[in-house]
């Protein structure tokens, strides 16, 4: 049964002007390899419906019909999420509810058909999903970020309803046709790009604004690479879909889309949850400069060449440990923090005092902020840290016997 028998017969009158006016185009296809574990690739033709449709948006806009379905859909309150989607790239409202609403629907008839031959039983099928995402009482949203320098035995809940798991075949092509370009290179062959980042969440009917998703599975990237000291990376995009339907293709953030250099890791149950702890404390820098500094810091070193790796390396101790103690006092507690015996703190203070700091040094520093983070307060940390120098108490407990 429609629940808006206008809304039906001003999307129907547009998507049959739109197939009358790009009726007998061609349609450009794309070559899919599908790689199996045993046996041969698997190929297959798929139609780029979606880049083609979006390459005549201009000539579709002026048709006539499309002022009428435009003027119906600014009636319903629920198209509002999706107009939200497109704004902030200059679109009107008007635009962003043909790009967001119009063209797709336009897309999944033609995708159904196979091309602009007109079928009744497509656009129905069509309309009928369309009807469901604006109409129904929740709205599944989910995100997905492909990832890199990282394996897992198992799926990883990284809270917040982010998880980390393997990507299943077709789910991001079948969506996307166009995305091969813009998946990492080798991704779904090599053992460490195998794997996505999935946001999901369940959006009530009156809520018009998507989840920041670009920002979200950043931080799940900074607490992995904390918590895994891997050269991990994801995206170089997010895709979103709206119930099970492609809402956009959103850039992810540089630092997190970008590989740093070093070895790829593999995330056990372990880190695993320290994962999830440490995406969960990074909302502490938005409370604490300093800590935010030291995060930023530290990330930024791992994409410099020396002597300005050392440099971020050491600024960011500093920002984490030093207070008005300086980079001395901050070698000092990191020393303390990260050791139990004095032969072992020496070494260390040695190594983060020296001009260029070694692979061990570089990762004292990753081990203080996990420490940092998951203590909960940075200035308690660095407080009980003192007091442990002058005998007044025992050495503030660790996490990294797994890390």
């Amino acid at each position: 049964m429609l629940r808006a028998p206008h809304l039906y017969e001003s999307t129907r009158a547009f998507c049959l002007g739109a197939f009358a006016a790009e009726r007998g185009a061609q349609v450009p296809f794309a070559f899919e390899e599908h790689t199996t574990r045993e046996g041969p690739s698997l190929y297959e033709y798929r139609p780029l419906v979606r880049a083609f449709v979006e390459e005549q948006a201009l000539t579709l806009r002026r048709l006539p019909d499309t002022r009428n379905a435009i003027d119906d859909l600014k009636r319903e309150p629920a198209a509002a999420i999706f107009a939200r989607a497109h704004s902030g790239i200059g679109d009107t409202g008007d635009d962003a509810l043909f790009r967001s609403i119009l063209l797709p629907l336009l897309t999944w008839t033609a995708e159904r058909c196979g091309g602009f031959d007109w079928q009744d039983e497509a656009f129905e099928a069509a309309y009928r999903d369309l009807e469901q995402t604006l109409f129904g009482t929740a709205r599944t949203y989910v995100a997905l970020a492909p990832v890199v320098g990282l394996s897992a035995g198992s799926d990883a809940d990284l809270g917040a309803g982010i998880t980390l798991r393997p990507i299943v075949s077709g789910e991001i092509s079948n969506l996307w046709p166009e995305a091969r370009g813009l998946m990492p290179p080798e991704f779904g062959r090599d053992l460490d790009r195998l794997l996505v980042l999935q946001l999901r969440r369940e959006l009530d009917p009156d809520e018009s604004e998507p989840p920041d998703a670009a920002a979200e599975l950043a931080d799940a990237v900074t607490a992995l690479r904390l918590a895994t000291a891997g050269a991990v990376a994801a995206g170089p995009v997010v895709f979103e879909r709206l119930d099970f339907r492609p809402l956009r293709i959103a850039a992810l953030l540089p630092i997190a889309g970008t590989q740093p250099r070093g070895d790829a890791a593999r995330l056990d149950k372990l880190r695993a949850r320290l994962a999830a702890d440490l995406r969960e404390k990074l909302t502490l820098a938005d409370g604490d400069r300093e800590l935010g500094e030291a995060l930023d810091r530290w990330e930024l070193s791992l994409f410099s060449e020396e002597p300005f790796r050392s440099a971020q390396v050491r600024e960011s101790l500093g920002c984490l440990l030093g207070d008005d103690g300086g980079g001395w006092a901050a070698a000092m507690r990191a020393a303390v923090l990260l050791s139990e015996k004095t032969r072992e703190r020496t070494d260390l203070l040695a190594a983060l005092r020296a001009e260029r700091l070694g692979r061990d040094a570089r990762d004292a520093v990753r081990r203080a902020l996990v420490e940092a983070l998951v203590h909960g307060s940075r200035v308690e940390l660095v407080t009980a840290l003192d007091e442990t120098l002058l005998g007044l108490r025992p050495r503030p407990s660790s996490v990294l016997r797994v890390a």
